[in-house]
């Protein structure tokens, strides 16, 4: 157990080498028609943005790599004049078009009344100084929209003087009705596609980029604390504690793993508390309410150590039933919400995700491996205690490994 731990921690750690990169898209400053001086990728919907801005006369040239999630939705970016929200966004949203089924680029101005979803988002001219815009599916016209099919948005801007620094907004959607986008998924994912960029000097805003580090530290510990410590703990209790050989050994293990797993998933759990304050408005659902059932399921069986009774007290066997109730349940959850939180983050598919079904895949091969083999032993005992009642065997004294 102790060899499975430090291999999954190693394959943890090299695996979440890759985590900054799976949250966005390489970025690039090429595409069939034009080259751009510089280019970012953007923290969510593995999306990215590259521009030329000219000094002389104010202008910027974008193009934004997107990707659909369905093949009647749509796909959008914009400005935000004010602020990086929402509400007051000037977009440019692309979508097949319900009679020809040819891409379709139309400007739409996002006030409260679409967040509210008081009425259809209908397209109008933006107030902001649009040059020009188009675009195209990758791969040409032979491309068709589909599950993932990628976009690129063209557009040329004449931004105010001296105002370089832009907010940019993006998303994508499910559904187009007629001319009228839907409202987009309210995932953590989704409701977290902002940044802010400044075009001339090519720096993204402070906020972001820490918000993103905290989501990455989130993440990390928490796979290696409720996803992989805590079950390998509760394995050592289940598997370990009838090997004579061990003693106590095996109850100093699962305690430690228990008590470390529960410490470091403390402190996810608080930057995961943290990420919530820095991110107002952006619904956490399932991922936020099994994260708060963990912790607390984790918080009551550290308490109940204080509270365990002796081996010859009567009210020992209900606290064993309570202790192996709450700790799989701790576990079930902890595991789940792992899996919630890849989704949260936009890495269903990532090499993060893939590294930790390989180390719980592993562990769970182990624990049914062990199971099997505590069944034979089980029969093969009860076969012999059969045996002995029936005087066919003699009887032989054997001392109990297990430490309570």
């Amino acid at each position: 157990m102790l060899a499975l731990a430090s291999a999954c921690l190693l394959l943890l750690f090299l695996g979440s080498a890759y985590l900054p990169f799976a949250l966005s898209a390489r970025c690039v400053t090429s595409t069939a028609t034009k080259s751009y001086d510089n280019c970012a990728s953007l923290p969510t919907q593995q999306a990215s943005l590259a521009w030329t801005f000219h000094p002389r006369n104010a202008t910027l040239d974008l193009a934004f790599f997107g990707s659909f999630i369905s093949p009647s939705g749509w796909v959008g970016v914009g400005i935000n004049p004010d602020s990086a929200e929402m509400t007051g966004t000037r977009a440019l949203i692309a979508f097949p078009d319900p009679n020809s089924g040819q891409i379709v680029l139309l400007p739409y101005v996002l006030d409260p009344t679409v967040k509210l979803q008081k009425s259809p988002l209908l397209s109008r001219p933006l107030d902001i100084h649009l040059l020009s815009s188009s675009a195209a599916l990758y791969g040409g016209k032979m491309a068709t929209v589909h599950n993932g099919a990628e976009i690129q948005i063209f557009a040329t801007v004449n931004l105010s003087p001296n105002k370089t620094r832009i907010h940019f907004v993006w998303n994508r959607g499910l559904y187009v009705q007629g001319y009228s986008p839907t409202i987009h998924p309210t995932t953590i994912n989704d409701l977290s596609s902002t940044a802010t960029i400044d075009v001339l000097s090519k720096t993204t805003g402070a906020h972001q980029d820490s918000t993103r580090t905290l989501k990455v530290i989130h993440a990390i510990i928490n796979a290696i604390s409720w996803g992989i410590l805590l079950p390998i703990g509760a394995a050592i209790a289940r598997y370990l504690r009838h090997v004579k050989s061990l003693g106590p050994a095996w109850f100093y293990a699962h305690a430690g793993a228990q008590l470390f797993a529960f410490f470091l998933g403390t402190v996810g759990f608080a930057i995961g508390v943290r990420l919530g304050e820095l991110s107002p408005g952006v619904v956490y659902g399932t991922h936020r309410k099994l994260g708060f059932a963990a912790f607390a399921l984790g918080a009551i069986q550290t308490m109940a150590l204080l509270f365990r009774p002796k081996t010859t007290h009567v009210f020992r066997k209900y606290w064993k039933s309570y202790h192996h109730f709450v700790g799989y349940a701790c576990v079930i959850i902890g595991v789940v919400n792992i899996f919630q939180g890849f989704e949260a983050m936009g890495l269903s598919r990532s090499y993060a995700k893939l590294t930790y079904c390989l180390c719980l895949s592993t562990l769970i091969g182990i624990c049914i491996s062990l199971e099997v083999n505590s069944w034979v032993i089980f029969c093969r005992k009860s076969k012999e205690e059969k045996m002995r009642r029936e005087g066919l065997i003699g009887t032989s004294e054997k001392g109990s490994g297990s430490f309570r």
